[in-house]
């Protein structure tokens, strides 16, 4: 009886399999489309030329006072010289620390913008693919897919942009 219903099982497997629905979708070309990509460009380029501005005020502001200990440093008394070469130092390191802290707030910046881009379009893959009753659908811009079949596979990246409002 058990040989019966698995051989039963087996003949059915591929008309289940027939019947799943799978999609694909560029997820880059979606990304690259939406006005929050534009945006998210322009706000990261103004941020990144403020943070460019306070580099290179600051190391202005360095050079100047280098500049100006160089030019002194041979009339100045032993702990008057010794105590501007450890402001010259202080501020060389206010500097570096500076440069630091905004490649790393720019990297934050960066990376919490494109994650709510991302999210968006992870959303609109979800409703999407509940709506159509599809299996899987899968991101064919990663490269991460080894081969995706578009004759089996149906390209959602037209109802994706749909839900995007594009």
């Amino acid at each position: 009886m058990k040989k019966i219903l698995f051989a039963a099982l087996l003949m059915l497997a591929p008309f289940t399999l027939m019947a799943q629905k799978f999609g694909h979708f560029n997820a880059q070309e979606l990304m690259e489309a939406l006005p929050e990509t534009a945006t998210m460009r322009t706000e990261l380029q103004t941020l990144g030329q403020q943070y460019e501005a306070d580099q290179k005020r600051m190391q202005e502001e360095l050079q100047k006072k280098a500049d100006d200990f160089q030019k002194e440093q041979a009339n100045l008394l032993e702990n008057v010289r010794a105590r501007r070469e450890q402001e010259l130092n202080d501020l060389y390191q206010r500097y570096q620390q500076s440069v630091a802290d905004n490649q790393q707030a720019f990297q934050k910046a960066q990376m919490e913008k494109l994650q709510a881009i991302q999210d968006k379009v992870l959303t609109a893959v979800k409703k999407v693919g509940e709506e159509g009753g599809y299996v899987y659908i899968m991101d064919t811009s990663s490269g991460a897919v080894p081969f995706i079949n578009t004759k089996l596979s149906t390209d959602v990246t037209p109802e994706l942009k749909k839900a995007l409002g594009l």
